[in-house]
């Protein structure tokens, strides 16, 4: 092997042990003619079935055990939707209803009132939280509180009102001491969200907070790896930003969602409000 050609295949094994699949390209059989060997065409016989004569395949060096690589599992094949049962004609108000005076997991038992949704039933964009606070609990209306003021500042600054937009949560009962919703809860709730989503059919879904992203991403990283990246989401496109709460405790990130808003709103084709 030339001095080129080996310093290619370096680099390239070199890329592969970072990604944690260098023993496949080191271990698997050759089954290429060597470079130093001529090429023939193969007879009739070989042609039928026989083997072809390759090079003999080199010892394999001792396997390191593959690093495991952290990925956003977005696939393309079955999402979220595809394990919720399809509704003809469903809609929002059908939803509720199916909703009833859920008991059907543990937050029930300290919640006020259910939070669904409220907003445009055939909105463009909807926001999608975690779960209900305190004053959501109360009034049972999502987004009410200080960081639901600060959101309602952040539509408006779209050019938008509430009444433009839709917005709801993960989970619609309010978790114990504003705890994140456990994997079971949302396993439970997460279904009806998704029938809302149908039912309005937004051009664009924006997650607030990690909690949001991961459930409709379907992926446990942290935000900041797919924050403000766009995803195919069954018809709609999904872009993840920080939920208004952490911008409550941290306002130097304000200025990352604003460009992730402005984003949402080159696809809406929407201009800042003139202040």
């Amino acid at each position: 092997m030339d001095p080129a050609t080996r310093a290619r295949v370096e680099a390239w094994l070199h890329y592969g042990e970072e990604l944690g699949v260098a023993p496949y390209f080191r271990d698997r059989a050759t089954t290429m003619p060597a470079q130093d060997e001529e090429a023939k065409p193969l007879s009739p016989v070989e042609m039928a079935g026989s083997k072809p004569k390759s090079a003999p395949a080199r010892p394999a060096p001792p396997a390191t055990p593959a690093a495991a690589l952290p990925i956003v599992a977005i696939a393309p094949g079955p999402s979220l939707f595809d394990v919720v049962e399809r509704v003809e004609g469903d809609s929002l108000p059908r939803i509720r209803e199916d909703i009833g005076d859920c008991t059907r997991c543990r937050l029930h038992q300290g919640r006020t009132k259910i939070v669904y949704g409220v907003g445009n039933p055939k909105a463009e964009l909807v926001f999608v939280g975690e779960g209900p606070g305190h004053d959501e609990d109360v009034q049972g209306e999502p987004f009410v509180g200080r960081a639901g003021k600060l959101l309602t500042q952040m539509i408006e600054a779209m050019s938008l009102r509430r009444g433009d937009v839709y917005i709801c949560n993960v989970v619609k009962c309010r978790p114990p001491e504003n705890r994140l919703p456990e994997k079971d809860e949302i396993a439970t709730c997460s279904p009806f969200l998704l029938r809302q989503l149908a039912a309005i059919q937004p051009k664009v879904i924006c997650c607030l907070g990690a909690c949001a992203a991961q459930t409709m991403l379907g992926t446990n990283q942290g935000i900041s790896r797919f924050r403000g990246e766009w995803f195919d989401f069954r018809g709609s496109k999904l872009i993840a930003t920080y939920h208004p709460a952490y911008l409550l405790r941290n306002p130097n990130a304000k200025g990352e969602v604003w460009k992730d808003l402005q984003k949402v709103m080159g696809v809406l084709g929407l201009q800042p409000k003139k202040k």
